[in-house]
C-alpha cells in the first residue's frame, strides 16, 4: 500500500513525464525546437502545476492564484505543455507550436496563451516584472506567492543581479525564485563562457533565502519550496541542478542541444522510449494532473 505523501510523489513524477511526451510531440509537429531547456524544467513544472500552486484552469485570471514567470522564455514549450495538461486549454491545440495563427508562440506570451501570467523570452527581464508582481501583493497585503524560473545562463545578465538587491532589499518574501542549472546556454558550457559557479553562495551573499537540489527529483523541489515559504522578510532561491535534454535520448547526450532540428522519427523513438519506461513501472500514460 502505496502512502499518500509517496502516491503524490508519484503521480507528481508521472505528470513530469506526460509534460515531456506532449512537449515531444510539440516539437514533432513543427520540426524543430529549444529542446534542451525545455526538458530540464519539466520536474519543477510537474511540481508547480501537480502539488504547489494556486490556480483555477477554469479561471486563469483568478485573483487569488500564485503566478509563474518563466524568464527563460525559449521553454515555453514545456510551459504550454504543462498547462494543457493542467486543462487551461485542449492538449490538441499543442499542434500548432510556433505556427501561424497560433496562440502558442515561440516565447511565452500573456496576452495569447491562457494561464500564463507574464510574456518573456528576452532573457534578464523577467526577474524585474516578477519582483514587481510579488511586490505588489505584498502592498496589497496578499498571500499569493511568485514563483520565477531562470536559467543558469540567463544569470549572465547584470539585470539579474540589480533585481536580486532590489528584492532583498525590500524584503520581498512571497518570491520564490528557481535557477535552471543545466550547466549550458546555447553556444556551450557556463563554465568556459562566463562562470557561474556558486550561484546559491551568491544569491545569498545578496540576502535571500538558497537552497540547492536534485532539480529532477519532485521531492526534493515541493520540500525546498515548502521550506522557502516559511521564512519570512526575504525572498528564496532554489537552485534546480539539471541536465540540459534530461531523458530525450537524441538531445541529452549532445553537446549543442539548445535547439535542434527534430525529425518524426527522432521525436518517435523519444516518446516510445518514455511511455516503456513508464509502463514498465505501472504508470502507463495516465496519473492525477492535480
Amino acid at each position: 500500500m502505496i502512502s499518500m505523501d509517496a502516491q503524490k510523489a508519484k503521480d507528481v513524477s508521472i505528470l513530469a513525464q506526460r509534460i515531456r511526451i506532449a512537449t515531444l510531440r510539440e516539437f514533432k509537429a513543427i520540426g524543430f525546437g529549444h529542446i534542451g531547456g525545455s526538458m530540464s524544467i519539466v520536474e519543477v513544472l510537474a511540481a508547480l502545476y501537480g502539488s504547489i500552486m494556486k490556480y483555477d484552469p477554469q479561471k486563469p485570471q483568478w485573483e487569488e492564484r500564485d503566478w509563474l514567470v518563466v524568464s527563460k522564455g525559449h521553454a515555453g514549450p514545456a510551459v504550454y505543455a504543462a498547462l494543457a495538461l493542467s486543462g487551461f486549454f485542449p492538449v490538441e491545440q499543442l499542434d500548432t507550436l510556433n505556427q501561424g495563427g497560433t496562440n502558442l508562440p515561440s516565447h511565452c506570451d500573456r496576452n495569447k496563451t491562457p494561464g500564463i501570467d507574464m510574456t518573456t523570452g528576452s532573457l534578464g527581464q523577467g526577474i524585474s516584472t516578477a519582483i514587481g508582481v510579488a511586490l505588489g501583493h505584498k502592498l496589497d497585503k496578499k498571500d499569493n506567492f511568485v514563483y520565477l524560473i531562470l536559467g543558469d545562463g540567463e544569470c549572465n545578465e547584470g539585470q539579474i543581479w540589480e533585481g536580486v538587491q532590489f528584492a532583498a532589499h525590500w524584503n520581498v518574501d512571497h518570491l520564490i525564485t528557481f535557477v535552471d542549472a543545466n550547466k549550458k546556454q546555447l553556444d556551450g558550457y557556463t563554465q568556459d563562457i562566463n562562470n557561474l559557479s556558486g550561484l546559491a553562495e551568491k544569491f545569498a551573499c545578496f540576502g535571500w533565502h538558497s537552497l540547492e537540489v536534485d532539480g529532477h527529483d519532485v521531492v526534493q523541489i515541493i520540500e525546498a519550496v515548502e521550506k522557502a515559504k516559511q521564512v519570512k522578510g526575504k525572498p528564496s532561491v532554489i537552485i534546480l541542478n539539471t541536465t540540459k535534454g534530461k531523458n530525450c535520448c537524441f538531445a541529452e547526450t549532445v553537446f549543442l542541444n539548445h535547439h535542434m532540428v527534430i525529425t518524426g522519427d527522432m521525436a518517435d523513438e523519444a516518446i516510445k522510449e518514455l511511455e516503456t519506461a513508464m509502463a514498465e513501472c505501472g504508470c502507463g500514460e495516465g496519473g492525477a494532473t492535480k
